[in-house]
């Protein structure tokens, strides 16, 4: 069933549902209303008879069903006519018996097959009955019965409940052409916008944007859609960046290892020195090819959903990454000096670990030869301090970009990809990095993720 079907059929089920139930409650209203006004008449009509007890069994000859009958408590009508001029219920003798303690009863039968609205009043002991078919008294009670016709209400009854169904059948035809007419008012800018989007997926331009439109449900959906290609947008843009600046990045290394195996062809004709010299500078270039494919696998891992985050103990995974990173400095005479405290932190270890490499491999390229890098971990944040030429004031504002490389930095290995991964690293995780000048000289880096409450059996984990 289409969008339109069910629209119309849920317009025309509303006001179906509420044209029968106005009918209903109009025929309830009116059978009431006429029904009451007969009840009235009656009631009068009684009374006056009790105020001049000249009432004899009888029923006019003129109006089908308006009669009038006295009985007694014994169920009696005349001696004559023992059954009466109208049938005597259950009702009618209780009421003769109760000597004028009961109530009025109304109530609706037929006489005669004529449908007919009845009193039944009940006479009080020692009523005055001037009539010929009792004595003078009625020591005991007796009750009182007159009936009006309903012929005439019965007839209005019909004529209304023609009339409401008449109004039914119109409001369910109004219903299904109001459905109609809303149902193509309200989805011509539907289908409009599904126009718009099924040009833009055939087009695939994400430049286009939607007209913003009103302040209704179809204009936040527009907006929202205009937010959405703007994400497409910019996340095809830097999808693009990120493989024109990753074959930039890629074809120095492919250069110079072509070049050197150019070399290579003539193996033979260099000296030894020559060779061991070709052979550190391809082992040094794969290296970097390699470090390089891994940074772009980091960055490209960053697109898909967030791994599952655990507790980790921060200063654990900052012991392991400084005691490799002391490895790598010994060619260099650069130490780590490292103060830690126990801290635990929520995210995934092995990105965790990654951006803390990437940290401490930053520092020492930048540290001095047979300088110090300074490391501390406590309350959920790691602050790596060098002592090298620190961050110019320009590139403060880039430094966690994609391949920027700061001037000072385009002589030494790298691929501009390590405080990138970084940055990557802490906005998925929750948390903040930042760079500072040292006091002193250097740069200080602070890492900082978000602190959880220690582990059960935490002490088993390392």
């Amino acid at each position: 069933m289409t969008f339109r079907s069910r629209l119309v059929l849920v317009a025309t089920a509303a006001v179906l549902l509420v044209v029968v139930l106005g009918s209903v409650a109009t025929y309830v209203v009116a059978y009431d209303s006429l029904v009451g006004s007969i009840d009235v008449n009656l009631s009068q009509t009684s009374r006056y008879l009790l105020a001049n007890p000249d009432i004899s069994n009888q029923c006019s000859t003129t109006t089908t069903g308006d009669c009038t009958q006295i009985v007694s408590p014994k169920g009696s009508t005349s001696q004559n006519d023992p059954a009466g001029v109208l049938p005597i219920p259950a009702t009618v003798k209780v009421s003769a018996a109760s000597q004028g303690t009961r109530p009025n009863v109304h109530f609706s039968t037929t006489v005669g097959g004529t449908a007919v609205r009845e009193i039944v009043t009940s006479l009080p002991p020692l009523f005055q009955y001037r009539g010929n078919s009792f004595p003078e008294e009625l020591p005991n009670g007796g009750a009182l019965q007159i009936t009006a016709p309903l012929t005439g209400v019965n007839e209005e009854l019909r004529s209304l409940a023609v009339a409401l169904w008449l109004i039914v059948l119109v409001g369910v035809t109004l219903a299904v052409l109001l459905g109609l007419g809303v149902g193509r008012t309200v989805l011509r800018p539907l289908n409009s916008l599904t126009d718009t989007v099924e040009e833009l997926a055939e087009t695939t331009d994400m430049s286009k944007r939607l007209d913003p439109g009103g302040p209704d449900e179809l204009g936040r959906l527009r907006r929202a859609f205009n937010r959405l290609l703007t994400a497409l947008d910019t996340s095809r843009e830097s999808q693009r960046q990120l493989v024109l600046d990753a074959s930039h990045e890629l074809r120095t290394p492919l250069t110079s290892l072509r070049t050197n195996m150019e070399v290579a062809r003539r193996l033979e004709e260099l000296a030894p020195e020559e060779r061991q010299v070709l052979i550190s500078d391809v082992l040094t270039q794969l290296d970097e090819l390699t470090t390089l494919v891994g940074d772009l696998a980091e960055l490209a891992r960053g697109e898909q959903p967030r791994l599952n985050s655990e507790p980790i103990r921060l200063d654990s995974v900052v012991l392991e990454a400084v005691e490799v990173a002391t490895t790598h400095g010994r060619s260099r005479g650069v130490t780590f000096d490292a103060s830690l405290s126990p801290t635990w932190v929520s995210g995934s270890p092995a990105r965790i670990e990654r951006a803390i490499y990437n940290l401490l491999d930053n520092a020492l390229k930048w540290s001095p030869d047979g300088g110090v890098v300074e490391v501390t971990c406590s309350d959920g944040v790691l602050v790596v301090r060098d002592h090298g030429p620190g961050v110019d004031d320009s590139d403060v504002e880039h430094i966690f970009d994609r391949f920027y490389r700061a001037p000072g930095a385009r002589g030494r290995p790298g691929s501009g990809l390590g405080l990138a991964i970084v940055a990557q690293v802490t906005r998925d995780e929750g948390g903040s990095v930042s760079v500072q000048h040292a006091p002193g000289g250097g740069a200080l880096f602070r890492f900082g993720l978000p602190v959880v409450t220690t582990p059960p059996r935490a002490d088993f984990d390392y």
